[in-house]
Formats: structure tokens, C-alpha cells, sequence
């Protein structure tokens, strides 16, 4: 029952680590979840893109890439891969602060974990809302 950030190929430290985890925590509650053992690794492009080919045969760079590791149903476990270089240019594409797109970024993972989907522009809507609740959230902590 833990939540681990790490770094790879960049540095980077993340601020706020207590309120994050909190927050995390309380996403996963609400969602009648129970944590296991969770796993941000920050990292840069090229990473990220070696491993969208490597793991997904996906040859394009994303700024995220979840891996559910969770082998019981309702316990997030899990492995969330997050380039800041893409979360920095879509942070100044959008407009708005690096951190808001980097919680948005790291909520959208968990919210994979927690069984959400994107694929569709239905599941892209639910998702998008489900992000918009969690951020909500995360100012009340």
C-alpha cells in the first residue's frame, strides 16, 4: 500500500509529494478501489518513446504510458510512465501551469488503473471528467 515516484533518463523532483500521495489515495477510495503498490517514473521522450515501441508497437511519442500490474480486481497496482518534456509542451500548448498538466497527466494513469478508457470519444468524455472531478479534489487537500 504505497505510492513511489523515481526518475529516469531526466532530472526532476516532484513538489508536494505528501498532498499528491494523499490525493491519489483519495481518487482511488472514491472509486471503491483499494491501493497496492503504485509507481510513477518520470522520465524524458525518448524513453517514453522507446518503450511506446518497445511494450505497445506504438512509434510515436505520448506523454504517458500506464502498465496495470494489479493481479485482484478492485486493487490498483501499477506502473505510470510520464515524460515531462511532453507534459511541458503541452502545458505551454494549453496555456496553463506545467503542475496543472502534470496532475492531470498523473491522475489520467491512475484513472487507467482504476478501469477507465479513452479510446472512443464516449470513454474520452467520461475520462475527461473523471480528470476534471480528480483535480477538483486535489485543490481541497
Amino acid at each position: 500500500m504505497a505510492i513511489h515516484f523515481f526518475t529516469e533518463s531526466i532530472p526532476f523532483k516532484l513538489t508536494e509529494i505528501l498532498k499528491i500521495k494523499r490525493w491519489v489515495k483519495a481518487v482511488i477510495l472514491q472509486e471503491k478501489h483499494t491501493l497496492g503498490e503504485l509507481n510513477f517514473i518520470f522520465c524524458n521522450d525518448d524513453y517514453l518513446h522507446e518503450m511506446n515501441v518497445a511494450y505497445l508497437q506504438h512509434d510515436d511519442y505520448t506523454d504517458i504510458i500506464t502498465f496495470d500490474n494489479s493481479e485482484k480486481q478492485g486493487i490498483v497496482e501499477g506502473d505510470v510512465f510520464i515524460s515531462i518534456e511532453r507534459v511541458q509542451e503541452n502545458a505551454q500548448n494549453l496555456q496553463i501551469s506545467f503542475e496543472q498538466e502534470l496532475h492531470r497527466v498523473m491522475i489520467h494513469g491512475v484513472l487507467h488503473l482504476l478501469g477507465y478508457r479513452d479510446k472512443t470519444d464516449t470513454e474520452a468524455s467520461q475520462m475527461r471528467s473523471k480528470e476534471n472531478e480528480a483535480l477538483a479534489l486535489l485543490q481541497t487537500i
